[in-house]
């Protein structure tokens, strides 16, 4: 029965900040805003396809979740490190290495990388890779992934 995943809910510290993060930064589009209950809405994608709440609680009161959204390939690898440096947030992998290079966890396969919102949710930003399902190969770098596929494919 179940066809997909419609809607997540987030704590925030603070509304006004979180809508301008997920509006502004994170491109939402902000769908209803409940200012006595404290809670806004926003589309995720295409109207009415999936839906982000987040609801503005006392500081003590948060627990930092996490949370991916969907992109393709191609944004992850040449977009995502740009735009979220320029927003001033910090961009690290699965491994939270030193670097900031997206990691694809073969099992699925998928390309992710990581930052974190201003309340300290860990977002994503995942992509779903062509080809066959590595789980033996772990997490490893979207290089290596390229090197174990024998070249089959390459996003540009």
């Amino acid at each position: 029965m179940i066809t997909g995943l419609f809607e997540t809910h987030i704590d925030v510290e603070n509304l006004e900040r979180s809508i301008a993060f997920y509006k502004d930064v994170m491109g939402l589009t902000q769908c209803y805003t409940d200012e006595a209950r404290r809670i806004a809405f926003f589309w995720v994608g295409a109207a009415q396809q999936a839906m982000l709440g987040i609801w503005e609680k006392p500081k003590d009161k948060l627990c930092p979740r996490h949370f991916a959204f969907s992109c393709s390939v191609n944004d992850i690898l040449y977009k995502a490190e740009g735009h979220l440096r320029s927003q001033n947030l910090k961009p690290y992998n699965f491994l939270k290495s030193d670097d900031a290079a997206p990691m694809v966890f073969a099992w699925m396969p998928a390309l992710a990388i990581y930052f974190n919102d201003p309340d300290g949710n860990a977002l994503e930003y995942i992509a779903i890779l062509p080809g066959e399902a590595r789980p033996e190969l772990g997490v490893i770098s979207y290089e290596d992934w390229i090197k174990y596929n024998n070249n089959d494919y390459h996003c540009q």
